[in-house]
């Protein structure tokens, strides 16, 4: 189960917690991706990276539980 976390007295979900290191995780991806060249195979970018992002979303939650 995820918990929620409390900083300052503020509740924060557990899932937004995940979902903020997703993203920082999809944006390394994405430049590692842009520095090996591979980028520009895609046709649709926008679409890679919500595919990066819910890849990496996904596996953290399922590492998590």
């Amino acid at each position: 189960m995820i918990v929620d976390f409390y900083i300052g007295g503020v509740l924060i979900p557990g899932l937004l917690v995940i979902a903020v290191l997703a993203l920082v995780a999809t944006i390394a991806a994405i430049r590692l991706l842009r520095v090996l060249d591979i980028y520009r195979l895609f046709a649709y970018r926008p679409l890679v990276e919500l595919a990066a992002f819910t890849i990496i979303y996904s596996l953290i939650v399922q590492y998590l539980r």
